[in-house]
């Protein structure tokens, strides 16, 4: 449990300023004075009359628009606190240095910051580890220029960071050894997402995929329980009972969570999980990546009969005709089949699954997004004629096999950490073999197969690790950035 800390005074910066560092965007303030190392505060947010110039010119175009809202946000009576902070280390910046390097660790501009170097002689760059409040202080408030006292002393605890301890160590080595950020591009496109990300979920998803990469998400936030998997852990329920829309609706959900899409606008032939096929209607069909045309069969006991492969037959030729022929036949059933249905689906190449595997597919895809390969999963149904369950959760098997060999690869870089922050894979690949491969065939013998699984793991879709690219394959080099779990 994190130890508690008592904070009786707030630090005054511009509300602009404490969203940056709450989001994570930059780890310095420049307050009015110096800041001792190891003093705690909370952050008071003010206007923006400490800045020499007006927040158009003092921001940066990309962050512009949050900078406006979090002065739209100020009250005249209260202010609300929404984090703390330690200062790690202050130091004082005077007219000898040049400060080309700033504006891309900040979100200050190059004028804004020569301006204040001109008017103040000298300008105080605090590191400040920031940590979030579970709920917001509302305090009344207070025209005091530098350091306010809170009306009561703050309890608080390190639970919640904005930044992980290996990304705040990056990048207060950044900040001191005046170093580029990494992924410049990648910041740009996080900013121009990050305005669409309030009314767009897509946008909301991938602003915060790109922020776990980035590091300005805690590690306690990236693994985030998929908000589908309220409904996704219905689907047994729902297809081993007699509503069979609502199950028909939840297939289409399924389908679409994997992957599937379709942009067909006919209601007999369509993946929409709002409506259903009707009376003479598929109960779904996808186009891409792969044509998939099937039925749905909820039942809380009674067996398949072969009236169900049947009909999915018979309107398959109906609504697709001749591209019937190349799609792969499913069918989503609770109760058990009948011998005539078992012929029937294993003489038309029809695969048959339980609401239980559909389940466990969608589960995992959930969880681990993008871990279901649709053309691995369509190789499995079509070795697997009639009865599939088995050879879709062998498929399930491995790849949660491969999952926990990536974790163990992310743990392996992590506990090498403590020798040094940067490993080459040859090293890694022996330490995963010594300490994590508990049985002989789980071990990682080729050290090119272990690369690529690095690189895979260090892309900026991933974001596990890090990596510095070396003059060839063999010496480039590897950090931790976040935990990969499993359950």
């Amino acid at each position: 449990m994190s130890q508690q800390v008592s904070i009786p005074i707030a630090l005054r910066l511009p509300a602009p300023d404490i969203e940056a560092l709450i989001k994570g965007l930059m780890i310095a303030a420049m307050p009015r004075i110096f800041v001792n190392p190891g003093r705690q505060f909370a952050l008071y947010p003010s206007d923006t009359s400490s800045n020499v110039l007006s927040t158009e010119q003092h921001y940066r175009s990309n962050f512009l628009p949050t900078a406006q809202k979090s002065l739209a946000e100020l009250g005249s009576e209260t202010v609300s606190i929404k984090a703390w902070a330690r200062c790690e280390l202050c130091q004082v910046v005077d007219e000898s240095e040049p400060l080309d390097f700033l504006p891309h660790l900040t979100v200050w501009t190059k004028e804004a910051l020569q301006q204040t170097l001109s008017k103040r002689g000298n300008i105080f760059l605090a590191y400040l580890r920031v940590y979030r409040l579970p709920q917001p202080l509302k305090i009344p408030v207070n025209p005091n220029p530098r350091f306010v006292p809170l009306p009561q002393p703050l309890t608080v605890t390190q639970a919640t960071p904005v930044l992980n301890n290996a990304f705040f160590e990056q990048r207060c080595r950044q900040m001191q050894e005046r170093q580029p950020p990494l992924h410049p591009e990648l910041e740009e496109l996080q900013s121009a997402i990050a305005l669409l990300s309030a009314t767009n979920p897509i946008a909301e998803e991938l602003d915060q995929d790109i922020k776990i990469f980035l590091g300005w998400a805690s590690s306690q936030t990236a693994r985030r329980l998929d908000s589908d998997l309220a409904w996704v852990q219905k689907i047994a329920e729902v297809g081993n009972s007699s509503d069979g829309n609502q199950f028909e609706k939840l297939v289409r959900k399924s389908l679409l969570k994997l992957g599937f899409t379709n942009s067909n606008q006919n209601p007999q032939t369509s993946l929409d999980p709002a409506t259903t096929g009707g009376a003479g209607g598929l109960d779904f069909y996808c186009e891409a990546p792969y044509p998939v045309v099937g039925e749905c069969k909820a039942t809380k006991s009674e067996k398949v009969p072969d009236g169900t492969p049947a009909q999915l037959i018979k309107l398959g030729y109906k609504h697709l005709q001749k591209h019937y022929d190349s799609c792969i036949k499913l069918i989503v059933a609770a109760g058990d089949l009948t011998v005539a249905a078992l012929q029937t689906a294993e003489g038309n190449k029809i695969s048959v699954i339980r609401p239980e595997t559909l389940q466990n597919l969608v589960e995992l895809e959930a969880q681990y997004k993008g871990s279901i390969d649709l053309m691995k999963l369509k190789e499995r149904l079509q070795e697997a004629y009639g009865l599939a369950d088995e050879k879709v959760e062998y498929y399930l098997a491995e790849v949660r096999n491969e999952i926990k060999v990536r974790s163990q690869l992310v743990q392996a870089v992590k506990k090498l950490r403590e020798q040094g922050s940067e490993h080459l894979t040859a090293e890694i690949r022996v330490y995963y073999n010594a300490v994590l491969a508990k049985e002989p065939k789980s071990r990682l013998n080729e050290l090119l197969q272990v690369h690529d699984l690095l690189v895979e793991l260090s892309s900026p879709l991933t974001g596990y690790l890090g990596r510095i690219k070396g003059s060839d394959w063999k010496s480039d080099r590897f950090y931790f950035l976040r935990d990969l779990q499993v359950d």
